[in-house]
């Protein structure tokens, strides 16, 4: 994507990342993991700054710790609509008091050149009116998932950063967590023969009816776009496809004080052009349950938990004879989630290259949410024209380490 002259930082003006690497011997035996190139962090003048906009749950217990852990990310401003809030997170982070901003006062990010991206983690709603705010100040916008509270809204969001030139990528952290990398990977290596079926799992029990997932104006719908989109970005990043038939149903306790404009449970059942089906069901009102499963033709392969922030466990069933197969444990190293996916971001501006996962990937998937409440209210199964190739809404592949 060709950057605006007129952009309040050009490519030019951004930080470059100046990375290093240390060889050590290696001390133990061929049969323990163990790295003899250690990959060093830019050092921090050389780091992409971010704004975090919004101090909630999320950002506190998740985003602002990780930069801790990234390599080429640093945290350079704080965003926030209570103040006594954000004195106190901004103190304990020693972010300066000139890069403390609330929202009314947000366009004065544009004369901070230590920010070049605007981090939104804020209610679904509002991520369209700070996308425009940070690409006018001339920043590239990182958001939250789901990208918007409709179509419309995300193809704005596109529109105003191409606009000012400065990049977009929707915070899709699966598609950057390791394990769920190496699940691509079965996915399309044959190496268990042809994917046959998905099945995916989020679940949780939310409980008070006055917190903003539970307004629809704010959140655009209940457990499908907060927890059920992890099962269908899934079934579509797994395959690299797009879906041709979409039948989903939903599901709301009578009475229920939680679920009075948001749905409770939400599930859905997508065909791909290959012949591969895949189920997903999510529910704001049972138990922690984040898992997904790959069905192949010779044998199987699931995370449990898939989802979650930390903790993936990966099992693998192999079929070695016609009367045995072998079921084993899988262990990569596991990464800060958050930490990664903002590290992809910061080496995206500073190659000036498309995100991995940009803005057409969260659009498909608020248009594939809305075909599923579509069906769901007209209680049949939808078909949808096919598209031709995979990962057509994907940027290029994330960086291995």
């Amino acid at each position: 994507m060709a950057v605006a002259a007129s952009s309040t930082l050009s490519m030019a003006q951004q930080p470059a990342a100046r990375e290093s690497s240390v060889t050590l011997p290696l001390d133990y035996a061929s049969s323990e993991l163990e790295k003899a190139k250690i990959q060093l962090p830019a050092a921090p003048d050389g780091r992409i700054g971010f704004a975090v906009v919004g101090l909630g749950r999320l950002a506190l217990e998740e985003i602002l710790p990780a930069f801790s852990r990234c390599k080429k990310a640093r945290l350079a401003a704080l965003v926030s609509g209570t103040p006594s809030k954000l004195k106190s997170v901004a103190d304990h982070y020693g972010v300066p008091e000139s890069a403390r901003y609330n929202y009314d006062n947000f366009e004065e990010i544009v004369r901070n050149p230590d920010v070049q991206v605007v981090y939104i983690v804020l209610p679904n709603s509002m991520h369209l009116d700070f996308t425009r705010r940070a690409a006018k100040a001339g920043k590239h916008v990182l958001t939250e998932k789901p990208m918007a509270v409709s179509a419309k809204e995300c193809e704005e969001m596109i529109a105003a950063c191409e606009q000012a030139g400065r990049l977009l990528m929707v915070a899709y952290r699966m598609q950057y967590e390791p394990y769920n990398r190496e699940l691509l990977r079965l996915a399309r290596s044959g190496e268990l023969g042809r994917l046959r079926t998905i099945t995916a799992q989020n679940s949780q029990t939310e409980g008070r009816p006055q917190q903003w997932r539970m307004k629809r104006a704010l959140a655009g719908g209940g457990a499908l776009p907060d927890i059920g989109l992890y099962c269908l970005n899934a079934a579509r990043f797994l395959t690299g496809e797009e879906p041709i038939e979409v039948q989903g149903s939903v599901y709301s306790s009578p009475g229920d004080p939680r679920f009075q404009e948001v749905e409770e449970v939400c599930a859905f059942q997508l065909r791909f052009p290959s012949g591969i089906t895949a189920q997903g069901i999510s529910s704001y009102n049972a138990h922690n349950s984040r898992r997904i499963r790959l069905d192949f033709e010779n044998g199987w392969a699931e995370l449990d938990p898939a989802f979650s922030y930390a903790g993936q466990q990966m099992k693998i069933c192999r079929k070695v004879s016609d009367k045995a197969e072998d079921i084993a444990m899988r262990k990569l190293e596991e990464k800060s989630q958050f930490a990664t996916e903002m590290d992809h971001m910061a080496d995206c501006v500073a190659s000036n290259r498309q995100p991995h996962t940009g803005g057409p990937e969260g659009l498909q998937d608020q248009k594939l949410m809305e075909t599923i409440y579509e069906s769901a209210k007209a209680g049949r199964t939808i078909k949808l024209q096919p598209r031709e190739g995979l990962d057509v809404t994907r940027g290029p592949q994330p960086a291995e380490d």
